[in-house]
């Protein structure tokens, strides 16, 4: 079958891979049909190559047609169409009971300290073979699996996969209250829908980005928006707008290659350069982040208020502004989306005609998987308005 492998920094290929084979009871083989490139799969294409291996295979939003099942398979057969979450895990150990999929205890990459291993996303977990591919062995099936109807696109149901639980977690845990307000600062395809989430869910919101399009499209959604290039200092600016206090959450959907950032650029790119089994400890002990965005979101906050961080950090001596977070009383909550305890929400509201978050209006491009290199660059410098782009096998 053709996968997108990685094979460098900025280097990914379409080649010919062997086909995947069930080889559990719980596994299930999917042919895909649409698979989506995500903001993290950039840092793997920029940042976090020290922990990749040449000729992985990339990707973890996935959907397609179910080809095989192992044996103990029940949930689904041949046939159904199905969405794949991009965190495996099993729904049924001591932390799946409490709704934490993402920590999952059956496929926890223990020997890294990670949680819950991650289709297509380096040794820090588990570097299962992703889904920007022909065909996808899915481990535990017997629970990963969201099966969707026949018939409307692929785009109406894709984003199970991540960006929609994603986006939904990130303002759940924003914790806004009733009437309340957020910040989401960065409006790529998290950013656009969890904007529209808690506009959906009756706040108000306030969108920060600096790119046109990305503008462009949340304002087409009823978002308010402010240009950060046009803006000499966006915190003040949300104050401006909010009686000077800030808004009462903000969500950070930016992540560790903020703009902005210049000291943080410079480390993440000296430690690029180095050979790899030189960087991945460096950066497993030492590693640091670009914290623009992360810096704005806390000086942005009202006193008292809530940061949801959804936006993927990876370092592990970032400096934080302790005194000012105590001095200001703010809450912060973060991690990777349980993705499955969030289906029951999502999927009245992907099903439903009416498209209430948009989803039909997120994707701007869609490619064949034979060019996948030009997809990643496309993405990576946000030509031609590339807000999402789509892979299809």
């Amino acid at each position: 079958m053709k996968a997108v492998t990685w094979h460098g920094k900025r280097d990914v290929r379409v080649e010919e891979v062997p086909d995947p084979a069930i080889k559990e009871p719980n596994d299930a083989v999917i042919r895909v049909t649409s698979t989506g490139i995500c903001g993290s799969d950039l840092h793997l294409y920029e940042v976090l190559g020290p922990f990749m291996t040449e000729g992985d295979i990339l990707g973890h939003e996935a959907m397609g047609v179910v080809e095989e099942v192992g044996s103990s398979i029940i949930n689904i057969r041949p046939g159904d169409r199905v969405v794949i979450p991009f965190n495996i895990s099993c729904g049924h150990c001591h932390m799946c009971g409490m709704e934490l999929y993402a920590q999952c205890e059956t496929t926890q990459v223990r020997e890294q300290g990670s949680g819950a291993a991650l289709f297509g996303y380096t040794k820090l977990y588990g570097q299962v073979p992703g889904g920007q591919a022909q065909y996808l062995r899915v481990p535990e099936a017997q629970f990963g699996p969201i099966k969707v109807p026949e018939g409307p696109p692929d785009e109406r149901f894709l984003y199970l996969s991540d960006v929609l639980p994603t986006a939904w977690q990130a303002v759940a845990f924003a914790h806004i209250p009733e009437g309340g307000s957020v910040a989401v600062f960065g409006l790529g395809p998290v950013g656009q829908m969890c904007a529209r989430i808690a506009r959906h869910l009756g706040y108000r919101v306030i969108g920060v980005d600096g790119i046109t399009q990305r503008l462009e499209m949340a304002r087409r959604h009823g978002i308010e928006v402010i240009d950060a290039s046009e803006v000499t200092h966006v915190p003040d600016e949300i104050r401006e707008r909010t009686s000077g206090r800030g808004t009462d959450s903000v969500i950070d959907a930016v992540g560790m290659e903020a703009h902005g950032s210049p000291a943080g650029k410079i480390a993440q790119t000296l430690t690029g350069m180095l050979p790899g089994a030189v960087a991945a400890p460096l950066m497993t002990h030492t590693g640091i982040d670009r914290l623009a965005a992360l810096n704005q979101a806390i000086d942005a906050v009202r006193r008292g208020g809530v940061i949801s961080v959804v936006g993927v950090y990876g370092g592990m001596t970032d400096p934080m502004p302790m005194m000012r977070m105590f001095d200001k009383g703010i809450s912060m909550r973060m991690g990777q989306a349980h993705v499955r305890r969030w289906t029951s929400a999502l999927l009245p509201l992907v099903t439903d005609d009416a498209d209430p978050l948009g989803v039909l209006d997120l994707t701007t491009h869609r490619m064949p998987l034979e060019q996948a290199p030009m997809a990643y660059e496309m993405f990576q410098k946000k030509v031609d308005g590339a807000v999402k782009i789509l892979l299809q096998p």
